[in-house]
């Protein structure tokens, strides 16, 4: 079995945007249990962009001098190596090599480059190297970039052929209403050809690029391939391992292929 699992910013960050080494090392932990369970995984991370701006602690009067662009060309600069190492770190202690794949959305624009994405994810996993795969912001611009890490994530999931996709947010999943609203229900599971469209708000995440709306509908397209989909929250103690072992127990969505 080989699944993909995407890790939002607002999973591995703290509210002031430092990297929440807790919350990673919970996942390092969770991921390493999986893969002895003989599951292949591949992990989509966000986070460098939140890294490197926390990292460099640039004064406002400074950062309003740059565009948007430059910004998150020098945050994930700096941030992508802070991530990465800390990454190296934690998979260490569980005896797991790790491996940065950075891409771009020109790189699946032809057969010939997703066969060149998908033989060197395919030696990693041969040669248990786990794959840490990231937008390379460094060097996208605005017309380049992936709409957010979510759409790599699908299209990593089709690319490598997974069973399952799991989407980590900072919520437990889609909700028929406001996720704050206690009136608002839990939708558990989402059936081929279902329409969601109401359900879902525009907000995008504080740390992300991404939202609910995001990740409803990169969820709707990666079901229709043939893949089940999950969107449950990162912030939970045990979620990865409780998910794929007694799901009936923990909160999420899923879509069924």
């Amino acid at each position: 079995m080989r699944i993909a699992i995407k890790v939002g910013s607002n999973v591995l960050t703290r509210a002031d945007g430092t990297l929440d080494i807790t919350r990673m090392s919970a996942l390092v932990d969770q991921l390493a249990d999986i893969r002895r369970a003989g599951i292949e995984v591949i992990l989509v991370s966000s986070g460098a962009v939140a890294s490197g701006r926390s990292e460099m602690h640039l004064p406002h009067s400074e950062t309003e001098q740059m565009d948007s662009v430059e910004q998150r060309q020098l945050f994930s600069a700096v941030g992508q190596a802070k991530l990465m190492g800390r990454y190296v770190e934690l998979f260490r202690d569980h005896g797991i090599h790790v491996g940065q794949v950075l891409t771009t959305k020109e790189n699946f624009s032809t057969p010939r480059q997703n066969d060149n994405q998908r033989q060197c994810m395919q030696a990693m996993l041969a040669h248990g190297v786990l794959p840490i795969v990231n937008e390379n912001d460094t060097v996208c611009v605005t017309e380049l970039m992936f709409t957010d890490n979510d759409e790599l994530s699908g299209l990593i999931a089709r690319l490598m052929q997974c069973q399952a996709l799991i989407i980590l947010s900072n919520i437990d999943g889609l909700y028929d209403g406001s996720p704050s609203a206690p009136s608002s229900q839990l939708i558990r599971e989402v059936s081929v050809g279902q329409d969601v469209s109401r359900f879902i708000a525009e907000e995008r995440s504080s740390a992300g690029r991404g939202g609910m709306q995001s990740k409803c509908h990169i969820a709707l397209e990666v079901a229709a391939a043939g893949i089940h989909v999950y969107i449950a929250n990162g912030k939970r103690e045990h979620i990865l391992t409780d998910l794929l072992r007694q799901p009936s127990a923990i909160p999420f969505t899923h879509f069924q292929p």
